[in-house]
């Protein structure tokens, strides 16, 4: 007859003499992910293996709701998920997070998994490896190419890359919209007193071409709501990892955007049935920047 698992409320089903259900839920990093426990422990000497092999289910964190917690990206923890399932990586088109999820499988000791996602260095890439020292006492740059004419040759292709790499030029930048939207919210004193409280945003929200956003706000772009997103579709579900207009604002004006338009809604309700009481204001706006 299945146990039963009095912290969690689910069967018991797994191998006999595992203090952990067949069934587990995780919470990684805010993220619920429900799965086996022989998928958990699918990989000999990974962290997962370890935690749910080696461990008792009381040495574990868990969150307010008995799941297992792991402080890690829940947003990538899906893949690695999925290659725990039948040892086999398969990722979308236009992937962007390749580095960020070897970092989560070098975590969670997947050596061939991190192995897979590793980059390939080509012929070409090898150049890099050639690396110019600088000699701070002598002012001068001493090169490990062979022929010093070649020597300055690639010193001066490598310092015009890193330079178009840091400003890039205008002709080089697409043109376009971007619409920054944000709900926000505040409240007016008694008899609509000057010292309204300040403004609480609760979320600013990015619409536009996939591609324009990442170049804007780079890895301030929240893009757990729409994640593969190829990059020359459009978006209406990315949000910013920060509640400052302002800063976001400054992003778009540094890239050459400027704003073309704004709108906004209001809506006033008390804080309870009496009037005389403190008004709360909500509102959604939304400002048009544009690129040419």
């Amino acid at each position: 007859m299945a146990l039963v698992d009095t912290e969690q409320g689910i069967s018991n089903g797994a191998e006999s003499g595992s203090p952990f259900s067949e069934i587990i839920e995780l919470n990684v990093g805010g993220q619920v992910y429900v799965t086996r426990h022989s998928t958990l422990v699918a990989v000999p000497d990974s962290l997962l293996w370890t935690m749910f092999s080696k461990k008792t289910p009381k040495e574990l964190a868990r969150d307010s709701k008995g799941r297992y917690f792991l402080d890690r990206d829940g947003f990538l923890f899906r893949y690695i998920l999925d290659y725990l399932r039948d040892l086999n990586l398969v990722l979308p088109d236009y992937f962007p997070e390749k580095s960020r999820l070897q970092r989560e499988a070098e975590f969670f000791q997947l050596k061939d998994l991190s192995k897979r996602l590793s980059p390939k260095m080509s012929k070409e890439d090898s150049l890099s490896e050639e690396i110019c020292q600088s000699d701070t006492e002598e002012g001068t740059l001493q090169c490990s190419v062979g022929s010093s004419s070649v020597g300055m040759e690639t010193l001066r292709m490598m310092s015009a890359v890193s330079s178009s790499a840091r400003s890039p030029s205008l002709e080089s930048r697409k043109s376009g919209y971007i619409t920054i939207g944000y709900r926000g919210s505040y409240t007016i004193g008694r008899d609509i007193q000057t010292d309204a409280k300040f403004r609480r945003v609760a979320r600013i929200t990015v619409c536009g071409k996939t591609s324009l956003a990442k170049e804007v706000f780079g890895d301030t772009l929240n893009e757990s709501r729409d994640p593969d997103r190829p990059p020359e579709r459009y978006t209406s579900r990315y949000y910013l990892k920060f509640n400052f207009l302002e800063q976001a604002f400054d992003r778009l004006t540094e890239v050459g955007f400027h704003m073309v338009a704004c709108s906004s809604t209001g809506t006033c309700a008390y804080t309870s049935n009496d009037p005389n009481e403190d008004k709360i204001w909500t509102s959604y706006t939304e400002y048009v920047f544009c690129r040419d």
